[in-house]
């Protein structure tokens, strides 16, 4: 009973998820916002909403290794998706086609995930505001981090801007036609957003109860299984970018929402009860952490890595992230599981 609920809330919420970031992409084109910021920040927080709503649901069943490997989880499955699609497509590296300035947000992610490491290992119950200090300050890193990409991406859209010429009468036409689109996606992405947050707290509760029926812990299901599923949004949204040439929207959403994740462990911290949620989890997940740190690293040397020329084996590659997603697995379950 618990895997027939486990596969039906996941069903729903891949379907919702994709839903979700096809209408947040028509979102983003209505509204005017630039490529890397539709990536980092919408596209990131709309295929996201799975883990955060099942991470919240985890944690307000008293799960915290559930929660926090749900979202520490889905930064290795993200960089798995990044291996896998640069692998698929093989014309062209996809990391070397994303815009250099994609390096800021996985500079980002980085220093958010080592910052939820630390904070695992220190294990403070200091509380602010209901929640833990180790959470509220990597929300407030995250935040300004992504203060950050926007000056940047809102310099280069201005200059865009100064560039292009159009009728008055045309953009007006243009402008009515947008907002009746914008409105249909708007209703579109809450609708989607609702499934999600039906199907969470189904997804949360069927695995804990797998992990308690199969004995492994509820820290490698999250880190696992959990996060895999609720991963698949970023998966389906990332091949169907890199398939229509938009390298910087596939990169942009994978990294994008490897940071967005550490900046929700605040909402999972807020629903749980007991005490400060990263003080209540396992030291284990510093293993997760300090893997995907690990991968992301590998994915970063990929976006600067420009040379012509190529070597076999002492360059990044996608084989080598998708062995290491394989090999952080094994470890995981050897030392957690």
């Amino acid at each position: 009973m618990p895997w027939m609920l486990f596969l039906l809330s996941a069903v729903v919420i891949v379907v919702a998820g994709t839903k979700l970031s096809q209408y947040g992409d028509r979102i983003a084109e209505h509204t005017g916002l630039g490529g890397l910021w539709i990536g980092v920040v919408l596209m990131a927080g709309a295929t996201s909403l799975p883990e955060v709503f099942t991470t919240v649901s985890a944690a307000l069943l008293n799960a915290p290794d559930l929660a926090v490997g749900d979202l520490l989880g889905a930064g290795l499955s993200n960089m798995l998706t990044l291996g896998v699609i640069d692998l698929l497509h093989r014309q062209k590296r996809v990391w070397q086609q994303a815009a250099f300035e994609q390096t800021l947000i996985a500079a980002l992610a980085v220093a958010l995930t080592g910052l939820a490491a630390l904070f695992i290992l220190l294990r403070s119950s200091i509380a602010l505001w209901g929640v833990g200090i180790d959470t509220f300050l990597i929300a407030v890193v995250y935040v300004l981090g992504m203060r950050v990409v926007y000056r940047h991406e809102d310099v280069r859209r201005r200059e865009k801007e100064r560039e292009r010429v159009v009728e008055a009468e045309e953009a007006g036409q243009r402008a009515r036609a947008s907002a009746v689109l914008l409105r249909r996606a708007s209703i579109g992405f809450a609708a989607a957003s609702l499934a999600i947050l039906l199907a969470a707290p189904l997804l949360a509760s069927s695995a804990k109860q797998i992990a308690e029926d199969t004995g492994i812990s509820t820290t490698f299901i999250g880190t696992s299984l959990v996060a895999i599923t609720t991963s698949l949004p970023e998966l389906v949204t990332s091949l169907a970018a890199v398939r229509l040439g938009a390298f910087d929207l596939a990169v942009g959403n994978l990294f994008g929402s490897n940071a967005f994740n550490m900046g929700a462990l605040v909402f999972a911290d807020l629903a749980y009860g007991p005490g400060t949620l990263l003080s209540a989890v396992s030291p284990v997940h510093t293993v997760t952490a300090l893997w995907a740190i690990l991968l992301m690293n590998v994915g970063l040397m990929g976006i600067i890595y420009r040379a012509e020329k190529r070597f076999m084996l002492i360059e990044p590659d996608s084989a080598l992230m998708i062995v290491g997603y394989g090999l952080g697995m094994w470890l995981l379950f050897r030392v957690g599981g």
